[in-house]
């Protein structure tokens, strides 16, 4: 049986299913294993887990813990009590009308990340002026209907990880700061915060950046360095807003001090660098890497809900997910009917109950004429579950606007 636990319970004779920390590098070559001695525990705990999962049948039990069930049924709850409360999201054009607007402009900020990537790497600085216009591009496409961008957003290949994870924490903080419902030039430099957080990655040796398998210890400690790197290049750039720079020095701290390079913790964060650790976790999490398989975007939505116990702040995790979504944009899901379909546009009236192109009988296993269905306003069917594309074999390019 699998249960959850907390890190003070953990003993040697456990077998660990799961360290529960998708974010995080950490020194052990796989997530699950046997816990031989209390070294290992110091490790884990000097991690800054909180709670993690064990198998009671491969290892020593904790007879009191919650199963693995009892808590994916809580987080289903608190999901669906989010979903009740009502989204604001005026929308000023179509999905189909933005689509392939935000499809251009997805690939020009994908070439302009690389090359300003390549530009510092050769010793230049950062040119703020030269993705300014691209920020106020994002920022425009997510106020006219955010729902063409994000699931673009989330589409990445191995290779341009960096450049593209940039471009989508940028969109997202995009729609986050708009669900939080800040002014829009303030919404301008979190995007652009969101787009420069990771420049200081640009100083990292390509051999750690790129390596395509697991992070030792010494090089996770490098990498930890591309947030001093980041900061010290932007401010050496100069015309960076005080907002954009908390962006980037904050994204890998943690609510309850658990984070780096600064160990921040509470009121000693500012609200942007939250903002910017939720997204960007939600960003990484959901990504397909060489040795990291992306969650279901529900799923991972679910992980913050469940990480907001200790990591984030528990309001903004909620405020999150009520900007992109119970489904976000993009998701593929299977309604009551046994269709698959892909979440085209939020209902913000309801969050359960989204709009959707169906494709696909999982029943039958047979492809079908696609239909979009306005769940809200069709009541015979509904979203049953979340998801991946990667199990049905889907390239969920061919089935997005645009």
């Amino acid at each position: 049986m699998i249960k959850q636990i907390r890190v003070d319970q953990l003993k040697p004779g456990m077998f660990i299913h799961d360290l529960n920390c998708g974010w995080l590098d950490h020194p052990f070559l796989t997530n699950a294993f046997h816990v031989r001695d209390m070294a290992t525990v110091d490790k884990i705990v000097k991690l800054g887990i909180r709670e993690l999962y064990i198998d009671t049948v491969k290892g020593a039990d904790v007879w009191e813990a919650r199963t693995q069930g009892e808590v994916n049924a809580e987080l289903e709850r608190r999901l669906q009590e989010i979903a009740e409360k009502r989204s604001e999201r005026p929308i000023e054009v179509d999905v189909k009308d933005e689509a392939a607007r935000a499809r251009r402009l997805q690939g020009e900020a994908n070439k302009i990340v690389r090359n300003m990537m390549d530009d510092v790497r050769l010793g230049q600085q950062v040119n703020v002026e030269r993705v300014e216009p691209l920020v106020e591009g994002v920022v425009d496409s997510i106020f006219r209907n955010q729902d063409a961008l994000l699931p673009l957003a989330r589409l990445k290949n191995h290779d341009d990880y960096t450049f593209q994870h940039s471009v989508s924490v940028c969109a997202l903080l995009a729609a986050f700061g708009r669900g939080m419902k800040l002014d829009k030039a303030v919404i301008r430099e979190l995007a652009l915060g969101g787009l420069l957080h990771d420049v200081g990655k640009a100083r990292i040796p390509d051999r750690i950046l790129n390596k395509p398998g697991k992070l030792n210890v010494d090089e996770f400690e490098h990498m930890q360095h591309h947030v001093d790197e980041g900061v010290q290049l932007l401010r050496e750039s100069g015309g960076v807003s005080e907002i954009a720079l908390q962006v980037t020095a904050q994204h890998h701290e943690r609510f309850d001090g658990s984070g780096y390079p600064g160990g921040l913790a509470g009121q000693g964060l500012s609200l942007y660098g939250q903002m910017a650790s939720i997204v960007d976790v939600y960003d990484a999490i959901t990504s397909e890497r060489v040795y990291h398989k992306g969650m279901a975007p529900t799923q991972a939505l679910k992980k913050l809900l469940e990480w907001s116990s200790h990591h984030f702040d528990p309001q903004l995790v909620q405020a999150f997910i009520r900007a992109i979504g119970i489904y976000p944009s993009g998701s593929l899901v299977m309604l009551e009917s046994k269709r698959l379909g892909i979440v085209l546009e939020q209902n913000e009236g309801n969050l359960l109950e989204p709009v959707v192109r169906v494709f696909y009988h999982a029943g039958q296993k047979h492809y079908i004429p696609p239909e979009i269905i306005d769940l809200s306003k069709f009541q015979q069917d509904r979203v049953a579950s979340f998801e991946s594309y990667e199990k049905w074999n889907i390239d969920p390019q061919q089935w997005l606007p645009g």
